[in-house]
């Protein structure tokens, strides 16, 4: 587990309902396709969710896009900043990717390793949970099973987002 070594500065609360005054005034540019990543390339729960045939995996994988991180310190306590966060990148990021990559995302996809943490950031924020990894790792070509089982959550970013993964 990573430390961190200095404390982050707590956000100004308003008195606009308790908004943090950073998220008031955050317009992240460029900034939420800096930490996404393509999608892992086989997940069983993602395929079923989805309806894809290993063919159209293949030829649509590069409209999903990975969020492998999201972190809320412990001694941060404002109410619902997650919600707030993912509410933001969700907005920000198809924009962001469109103009790095030349391809707009209609999916994001996350992994919960539990029983370490439970996705409630993502159940209350509209994402769904499609299943669980088999806890092989993204390098395993030996299949071992040695790594942590972990959730996998899908949020999509347009409304018919299951009509263009299954073109």
């Amino acid at each position: 587990m990573e430390r961190v070594r200095r404390p982050l500065p707590l956000p100004r609360l308003h008195d606009d309902g308790g908004r943090p005054d950073a998220l008031r005034r955050a317009r992240p540019r460029r900034r939420a396709a800096r930490h996404a990543r393509l999608l892992h390339r086989r997940l069983a729960a993602r395929a079923r969710f989805i309806g894809w045939t290993p063919q159209l995996r293949e030829r649509n994988l590069p409209l999903g896009v990975d969020n492998p991180r999201f972190l809320i310190l412990p001694w941060i306590h404002i109410p619902n900043v997650g919600s707030h966060i993912l509410a933001i990148v969700r907005r920000q990021l198809p924009l962001d990717w469109t103009a790095r990559y030349n391809t707009t995302p209609v999916l994001i996809e996350t992994f919960v390793e539990t029983p370490r943490h439970t996705g409630a950031v993502y159940r209350a924020s509209g994402w769904t949970r499609v299943g669980a990894t088999q806890g092989r790792g993204h390098y395993d070509r030996r299949n071992r099973y040695d790594k942590l089982k972990k959730d996998i959550w899908l949020r999509p970013l347009r409304k018919d987002w299951k009509g263009v993964l299954n073109r």
